[in-house]
């Protein structure tokens, strides 16, 4: 269940969530959810990833929701790193692998993936949104 959390008493720094770990888990659980679709990115790849069943964890659907609305934002302001972040976590693509496809500098994919994390970090941090994953992913 999504919750919008409390304000900490002064002097308390509030627990910073592992953006990285979060979107592991939102990946596996939009790959898995027949009702979110991103075949259009994965159209270039698609046969080359066996599909297998994830053994990595998932997150529940409220926070799927929470992070994928956060990621819908990511599309709309900078549809290049929205689709790092899509073949990264959803479809589980290296970034050496995403940087040699698109013929780009790792350096350059992994900059562009770390700005495309602290934007839904962000993202997620503005609307005050408590995951229940947060428990388990502190930093």
């Amino acid at each position: 269940m999504m919750r919008i959390s409390k304000n900490f008493p002064s002097g308390q720094k509030k627990p910073r969530r592992n953006i990285q770990l979060v979107l592991e888990r939102w990946g596996v659980w939009a790959k898995d959810n027949s009702g979110i679709d991103y075949s259009s990115i994965a159209a270039g790849f698609k046969g080359l990833l066996p599909y297998t069943t994830s053994s990595r964890l998932s997150c529940c659907d409220d926070d799927g929701l929470a992070v994928d609305g956060c990621v819908s934002r990511l599309k709309s302001h900078r549809y290049d790193e929205w689709e790092l972040v899509i073949r990264h976590y959803v479809y589980n693509q290296s970034k050496r692998a995403i940087a040699r496809q698109q013929k780009k500098d790792e350096r350059a994919i992994r900059i562009n993936l770390q700005l495309a994390e602290g934007f839904v970090d962000g993202c997620l941090a503005m609307m005050d949104i408590r995951l229940e994953m947060d428990a388990e992913i502190q930093n």
